[in-house]
């Protein structure tokens, strides 16, 4: 008996050797190290090398991943355009920081934010993570990324985004939920549909830190892709009345004193108070939507994406102020 149950505790033994030799080791070479920088104690974020649109330069990294770390634990949010890049990130948090990923954060369904889901689809299928992401983002996600993925390996070429397939959050979270990560605690918000038709916004209360998703751009055009100017506006207003110390969306901004807001937010909102009172004022001067190439917000030129994306906005604008300026009385024309 004694020798059959050496037998098998020696069989035992090799099929867990066996398991863990077959698990994923991460690439901790120089070559594989991310240029990680610290916004509060815990979080961390990799920029991007510059504010430009989507191309092969730069593989399609264009906003900030951003992570909570903790011990030996970490909560990755927005995990970036391809598998190449989530790699990048799962192995830099493995070899920098000692942590394992055990949640992955979509805030919203654009794929330069969300394709490198699939660096973690093993860990996803093993148990030892979630991916999470609002109904709203699901069901855009589910509606959109096979287009969008094809638009993006066109963008940021075949190379960069080789591995890279879809794959959909697991769960679904709800308002109110609070994501532990350590000592942090991320409270889920209601979703704000303004950017797109359900941006996530995470808050954590005792670093002051705020997810905001799409909602804050810098240097960069904000795009007006499946929401609304109006709803983004509210949705800003109420960021605001939250006083972060810092911002992490489609930019990173920090507050210069406790008395004021991060600039991003700032510039993200007089951008868009400015573009709804720009199309307000041309249809107070009698003109259609067929003229918006006569509004001028030349004072935004310089931004990143101006050439690509602020003739579409205005057509969006148009059609999103038409009833609003039709309900106004004449006096207020």
């Amino acid at each position: 008996m004694t020798g059959l149950r050496g037998v098998w505790v020696a069989l035992v033994v090799a099929l867990l050797a066996g398991c863990a030799s077959s698990a994923r080791q991460p690439d901790c070479s120089m070559a594989n190290a991310v240029p990680w920088r610290v916004v509060s104690p815990g979080v961390w974020v990799w920029l991007p090398e510059s504010t430009g649109e989507i191309s092969t330069a730069n593989a399609g990294h264009v906003v900030p991943t951003s992570v909570v770390v903790s011990g030996n634990q970490a909560l990755v949010i927005d995990p970036g355009p391809s598998h190449r890049h989530g790699l990048r990130v799962r192995d830099s948090l493995a070899c920098r920081f000692g942590a394992q990923v055990r949640a992955v954060v979509n805030t919203h369904a654009h794929a330069e934010n969300v394709l490198a889901n699939s660096a973690f689809a093993d860990a996803l299928s093993a148990g030892q993570l979630e991916i999470l992401s609002s109904d709203g983002t699901r069901s855009a996600m589910q509606q959109r990324c096979p287009a969008c993925l094809a638009s993006l390996s066109e963008r940021a070429g075949g190379d960069a985004m080789v591995g890279t397939r879809i794959v959909w959050p697991s769960r679904v979270l709800q308002a109110g939920e609070v994501l532990r990560i350590g000592a942090h605690r991320l409270r889920v918000l209601p979703p704000a549909p303004g950017h797109t038709e359900s941006d996530l916004v995470l808050w954590d209360e005792t670093s002051r830190v705020v997810w905001a998703g799409g909602l804050v751009y810098e240097r960069r055009l904000p795009e007006l892709a499946q929401g609304g100017v109006d709803v983004w506006l509210a949705a800003l207003d109420r960021l605001a009345a939250l006083q972060p110390r810092h911002v992490i969306g489609n930019a990173v901004s920090s507050a210069q004193d406790p008395h004021s807001l991060p600039p991003a937010m700032v510039a993200t909102r007089a951008y868009l108070a400015d573009l709804r009172a720009a199309v307000l004022n041309a249809m107070d001067e009698g003109r259609y939507a067929g003229e918006t190439g006569a509004i001028d917000m030349s004072a935004y030129q310089d931004w990143a994406g101006y050439a690509q994306r602020q003739g579409f906005n205005l057509q969006r604008a148009w059609r999103e102020m038409e009833p609003v300026w039709m309900e106004r009385s004449p006096t207020t024309r």
